[in-house]
């Protein structure tokens, strides 16, 4: 299902249909409102608003919830954007057909109430669901800022949950919201090609996500939205941001790319070894991979979400009190606009509240084990197709087996092994010198 043919349009060849992944999204989040109660969805979520009007401007306003679409029932989709994007869009986006008037909220609360402008965007809104008799018909909307929902409710406007709904549109993905996916995968790909290059004692963290950052944004990333980098110490409990240590010889070193194509997103978990690796640390790996890879057997058309969380350990068996605190390390979850999306997968929800897995998801498995020298961990991710009958897995940057990364180091007689401990502990309990002859164990490769 998945294919990637390069990162340009070309007319020699069917790559990416913009014009049918345009008509294909709204079509589907217009089949949800109508199997809905809503007589119309009101959008401040930028993803949500790419997907039914196919309009974006800089990743800046992700958090600004300036911009707002309406889609009524039975209806084309209407746009008020931020001040001259709106006469861009009326240039240069003609699916639109003009529905692009400009339109600005409150900036969260940085413009003073008495300008009027949440009572200003209530207006809006409403004088839409009047053209079409909709406004004593409940108003589903994603997330608001409280003055704008006053103001709708002042109105004699019903809000209700429309996230839910959008959810639900966006779960099971097009044929080219898979290809744009895949393409994604393939820029994470080349990153990790290249932070294995550059992966040595002495770099930072903070210097790992410039050389992943890097590449993705030459090859035309839209949004590096994170790279996780963490090594050493930090790895276990694993603290979700990178910082500015220096890695050591010996370190395990675990990343996650998150990054846009053209809106679509990766979240892309890989672990390396610098140098070497101790022998926790490859136990470790083969406990997380052993996860990961039982996750993936499992994962097609037919099971839920539950049975897939099943496959994986309470939280109290690998260092944690309850599934809360270990939420998001033995985890899955949907993938498209945005990095999480239907359906979660996890202990916490998952064994009362299933989801069926159904084909045409795209979801991402990620398993963590932590390693018994109490300090280094792994982590696992692959981001996978639902297909008729299993899954097709598009993160191929290898991770079948540990990896390690850095220099290849020589003594006098052999090359250093790529199993031992971090240091050479000659104080340590139980050490013994090596013997001239003894041969150098590796990791296989």
């Amino acid at each position: 299902m998945g294919r990637t043919n390069g990162l340009m349009a070309v007319d020699w060849e069917a790559r990416t249909d913009m014009d049918r992944l345009r008509r294909e999204r709204l079509a589907r989040a217009q089949a949800k409102l109508d199997e809905s109660d809503m007589g119309a969805l009101l959008c401040f979520d930028m993803s949500n608003i790419r997907y039914i009007t196919s309009t974006v401007i800089g990743t800046w306003a992700i958090d600004k919830l300036v911009r707002f679409c309406v889609l009524p029932r039975g209806e084309k989709p209407v746009i008020w954007d931020f001040g001259s994007a709106a006469r861009h869009h009326e240039l240069f986006c003609p699916w639109l057909e003009g529905r692009t008037p400009a339109g600005i909220s409150t900036l969260r609360g940085a413009l003073p109430p008495e300008t009027g402008r949440a009572e200003d965007v209530a207006d809006k809104v409403v004088h839409v669901l009047r053209e079409h008799g909709l406004e004593n018909e409940p108003l589903g909307v994603d997330v608001v800022e409280p003055v704008v929902l006053f103001a709708l409710q002042a109105r004699g406007i019903h809000i209700v949950d429309g996230q839910q709904v959008m959810q639900q549109a966006r779960t099971i993905k097009t044929q080219d919201e898979i290809t744009l996916l895949d393409t994604a995968c393939m820029m994470a790909d080349a990153a990790y090609e290249d932070l294995h290059e550059a992966l040595r004692p002495g770099m930072r963290e903070n210097e790992a996500v410039a050389v992943v950052a890097k590449r993705l944004y030459d090859m035309g990333s839209e949004h590096v939205e994170g790279v996780n980098a963490i090594s050493g110490e930090r790895c276990s409990p694993h603290p979700h941001l990178y910082s500015d240590r220096v890695i050591r010889p010996g370190d395990p070193a675990y990343f996650d790319i998150t990054h846009a194509h053209l809106g679509y997103r990766t979240c892309y978990y890989r672990t390396f070894a610098v140098g070497s690796a101790s022998r926790a640390m490859v136990d470790a790996y083969a406990r997380c991979r052993h996860l990961l890879d039982a996750a993936l057997h499992a994962l097609r058309p037919g099971i839920t979400t539950g049975d897939i969380a099943r496959l994986w350990p309470a939280a109290e068996e690998f260092g944690f009190p309850n599934e809360e605190a270990a939420f998001a390390l033995q985890y899955g979850h949907g993938i498209g606009l945005t990095v999480w999306e239907k359906p979660i997968i996890s202990r916490l929800v998952s064994l009362d509240h299933p989801e069926p897995i159904e084909e045409g998801m795209v979801i991402a498995l990620e398993t963590f084990w932590p390693a018994s020298d109490g300090w280094s961990a792994a982590r696992i991710e692959e981001q996978a197709i639902v297909t008729a009958d299993g899954c097709e897995v598009i993160t191929r940057f290898p991770a079948e087996e540990l990896i390690i990364a850095g220099r290849t180091y020589f003594t006098a007689g052999r090359q250093l092994p790529g199993i031992r401990e971090t240091q050479s502990h000659y104080n340590s309990n139980g050490y013994e010198p090596s013997s001239p002859a003894t041969t150098a164990a590796t990791i296989p490769t």
